[in-house]
């Protein structure tokens, strides 16, 4: 237990095992829930606060995220940082993903990346972290180790999350204080939606199958049954202060507003489970008189809700038919869900859908080539750098030389381009005031600092400009040895009916690390492998896979690094050429239907110096 004051972030885990943060206005719209107590309902609405997150609703009994559309539940948790970092000042650093919107980092990473930025260094290395990743905040850039591909980053000010003062536990349960479970019940929300989820409570408490009537019109109605509460925190927990002191702007739907009188029932009334067995008095309980209402009763709830979310101002969503029997219709099951969640109950009505990775069992019989594309695998095998030119010969093809520079800063070692270069590493053998021009895109550096940074490169003959990423040259990369295998199957991919499927198999055994990789000498994992991929075996999907293959002869389609899914580090990963490993799904968005893949990853190939001249090189 602390007694400390502090910032309050609430935040789901993902499928790859990180914890992501909630927008501080949708943090400040859960912590007001949590400390209303039980008399709020236990359940958030996020799409009150934020449209986009219209399909989810929190349970904070449970402590899931419950996506009603799909039925998928994910962990949720209430964490606390100290109020000098990112979180307590508003501040929240994104980069830019494929797409051009803006993704924010974890919240630890941001605070990392706050603390360098106020302590005024001129770069953060995250690798300490577990991130293979440099942030230069001369350019606001974010670069990885390993590719040394670059996105853009920024920092933006956003509202502060919710701060709190008093006795602090490492894990929140909810209630939020021992205190909550005795407190007098509070007008609840009279929003359309939140009276709709009063009755739907109500009528579960009283073991009601008939018409549902609005709270105000059962006012003097005796309880007929008991709502358990969870167990506070622990018998030496002291409750937050009283108003769990709010310190930054609390945004609320304006529906929060309003509050009125729903219930006389006396403070401190005693409490018991709605999914125990009947007690000593022979009264039902709030679960078995939930599965007594019938479907009338069901469809009149889903249309009212329906109608409710409209007028609130929530967007409705698709509810997904499930396959086989139920004890509801299916077309009812999501919407059942969410009013069995807000009355605090086990929500199991919904299935979420299945993960298909792989396809149905292919016969060796009915695997083809694959037209057009000669062979059905290839090998790589370490490839050493051309050796007998020097770092200087090199880039003499790819520049001119400027006899007078502009007045303006070289973007690498950030000095004037009239004075000389301010690299302080090893020094190459050219003058540290020499300027030259790229040919092609017309960017000018110092010499000595374009010798310096192939030198720290893959010294393959090839060069990058670091401004607009032009590949001069043939770009490799440092991909371990392995086979790539690829073929027909008889299947289609969602998305794509009128064709069968091309299939890439992926193998790359564990090995010793080599001279070009991080750690020389040292052993590298290879998890996973092997790993296979799909893509339509349409012209367009043909003509990836074709480029796939000159990336994979020039190493470019893994690294060695570290992991972003598992923090592992000298293991084999992914190299910025995304890949679809889900054959019959889309859940975790490396599946099909995808419409905007084969373009996507065409510009990523492009990116790495791979168009439809690179097989023609290769050819040649």
């Amino acid at each position: 237990m602390l007694l400390a004051s502090a910032v309050v972030v609430w935040e789901w885990l993902n499928e790859h095992g990180r914890w992501r943060p909630y927008s501080p206005a949708v943090s400040h719209h859960i912590e007001a829930v949590v400390r209303a107590g039980p008399r709020a309902g236990g359940s958030v609405v996020l799409g009150q606060v934020d449209s986009r997150l219209a399909p989810y609703i929190i349970d904070l009994q449970s402590m899931n995220q419950f996506r009603q559309d799909t039925g998928t539940l994910r962990p949720v948790r209430r964490n606390y940082y100290d109020p000098s970092s990112a979180p307590g000042k508003g501040v929240v650093w994104e980069w830019e993903n494929d797409n051009g919107s803006w993704t924010p980092y974890d919240m630890e990473v941001g605070i990392t990346i706050q603390h360098a930025y106020e302590k005024q260094h001129p770069w953060i290395d995250l690798t300490s972290i577990g991130f293979s990743y440099v942030i230069d905040f001369s350019t606001m850039g974010q670069i990885n180790r390993q590719t040394q591909r670059q996105r853009r980053v920024r920092r933006r000010l956003d509202l502060i999350y919710p701060m709190v003062t008093g006795t602090l536990p490492k894990a929140q349960s909810w209630p939020v204080s021992p205190g909550s479970a005795t407190s007098p019940p509070a007008p609840p929300c009279s929003c359309p939606q939140c009276v709709l989820v009063m009755s739907v409570k109500a009528a579960v408490v009283h073991g009601s199958s008939g018409p549902l009537q609005p709270p105000a019109t059962r006012k003097n109605m005796p309880p007929s049954g008991v709502v358990k509460l969870p167990p506070p925190p622990g018998p030496g927990a002291k409750a937050l202060d009283s108003a769990g002191t709010l310190r930054g702007p609390v945004k609320t739907a304006p529906s929060q507003v309003t509050r009125r009188q729903t219930s006389s029932k006396p403070a401190g009334a005693t409490v018991g489970s709605p999914a125990s067995p009947p007690g000593a008095n022979g009264k039902t309980t709030g679960r078995v008189a939930l599965a007594t209402l019938n479907r009338t009763n069901l469809q009149r709830l889903a249309i009212a809700q329906s109608r409710v979310l409209i007028a609130s101002g929530v967007p409705t969503v698709p509810v997904k038919n499930l396959n086989g029997s139920s004890p509801v219709n299916p077309a009812l099951a999501g919407i059942t869900g969410i009013l069995m969640s807000a009355a605090g109950l086990p929500v199991c009505l919904t299935r979420p859908p299945k993960l298909v990775l792989h396809p149905p069992p292919v016969s060796k019989s009915e695997i083809k080539s694959i037209p057009g594309v000669s062979n059905t695998s290839r090998k790589t095998t370490k490839k050493q750098a051309k050796k007998g030119k020097t770092p200087e010969e090199v880039l003499k093809k790819y520049l001119q030389k400027v006899r007078h520079p502009p007045d303006e800063d070289c973007t690498i070692c950030m000095e004037r381009l009239t004075a000389p270069s301010g690299y302080k590493g090893p020094q190459p053998t050219v003058k540290p005031d020499l300027v030259g021009k790229l040919s092609r895109c017309g960017h000018i550096y110092h010499i000595y600092c374009l010798v310096a940074m192939y030198n720290n490169g893959n010294k393959d003959g090839s060069l990058q400009c670091p401004t607009c990423k032009t590949i001069y040259g043939v770009k490799t990369g440092t991909q371990p040895p392995g086979k790539m295998e690829y073929h027909l199957i008889p299947h289609s991919l969602p998305g794509h009916p009128d064709c069968k499927t091309i299939r890439i198999i992926y193998s790359i055994p564990p090995g010793i690390q080599g001279p070009e990789h991080p750690n020389p000498g040292k052993s590298f994992s290879a998890r996973g492998f092997p790993r296979h991929c799909y893509l339509p075996d349409s012209e367009k999907g043909r003509k990836v896979l074709k480029l796939l293959l000159v990336a994979w002869d020039r190493r470019l389609i893994f690294a060695i690094g570290t992991s972003s899914t598992t923090g592992e580090s000298d293991t084999v990963i992914w190299n910025e050429v995304h890949h679809k490993t889900e054959f019959g799904s889309n859940l975790t968005g490396h599946g099909y239907p995808d419409a905007n893949y084969l373009d996507n990853v065409l510009a990523e190939l492009a990116a790495q110096g791979i168009s439809e001249d690179s097989t023609a090189q290769e050819k040649d």
